[in-house]
């Protein structure tokens, strides 16, 4: 089965796990991931943050890094794409700002198509007005954010129609595989590196 074309919307600060490991995971099962930010074209970067848990009441920040965009917002076309992946971190809070943004997430949505949204991306789903009558799941301290949007609020990773959410980035296993199942995504194994070389 060949692969799907998915699109990526990243922003300076974005948590530096949530958007490596899935555009690097969504490439290595076959997929063509392009990443996209809104006032940037794809000679540019975004500036990353990583986000520990360390025992305090909230997560710590620490500069993550310079994630390369690979197109320019401008010039993609929403249509053309088969699933669309939305990382957290403090970049949702200014991207859900941007209607060209927002009118990319209902496309996907009003489409059917698939959605993997994870962390403080519920910001921009709620902005979109696609978390109405749906179960979601966000970051926890986002709870009265998705149900002040019409959500119900899930505290793990869920999936509802074409919407896959999860809390943060250790969810990244159930939730990208979640994603993979709403992509139709088969995964054949190849022979392991000791088979190739008899």
């Amino acid at each position: 089965m060949p692969g799907k074309q998915l699109l990526m919307i990243v922003g300076d600060f974005g948590e530096d796990y949530e958007i490596m490991v899935p555009f690097q995971a969504l490439q290595a099962v076959g997929h063509e991931v392009d990443a996209v930010c809104p006032e940037k074209g794809s000679d540019e970067t975004v500036k990353t943050a990583v986000h520990d848990f360390r025992g305090d009441q909230t997560y710590v920040e620490s500069r993550g890094h310079d994630f390369a965009l690979t197109a320019s917002l401008d010039d993609v076309d929403p249509a053309e794409y088969d699933g669309l992946v939305l990382p957290g971190g403090r970049a949702p809070e200014y991207l859900r700002t941007y209607d060209e943004v927002l009118d990319v997430v209902r496309h996907f949505d009003e489409a059917d198509k698939p959605i993997a949204a994870i962390c403080h991306a519920a910001q921009i789903l709620a902005a979109a007005d696609v978390v109405e009558g749906r179960t979601c799941s966000a970051y926890p301290a986002l709870q009265h954010d998705v149900e002040d949007a019409g959500g119900e609020y899930y505290d793990g990773v869920t999936t509802d129609g074409n919407l896959v959410t999860g809390r943060d980035w250790g969810d990244h296993v159930e939730w990208i595989a979640q994603f993979l199942d709403v992509l139709g995504t088969e995964i054949e194994h190849g022979q392991s590196a000791e088979a190739a070389q008899d």
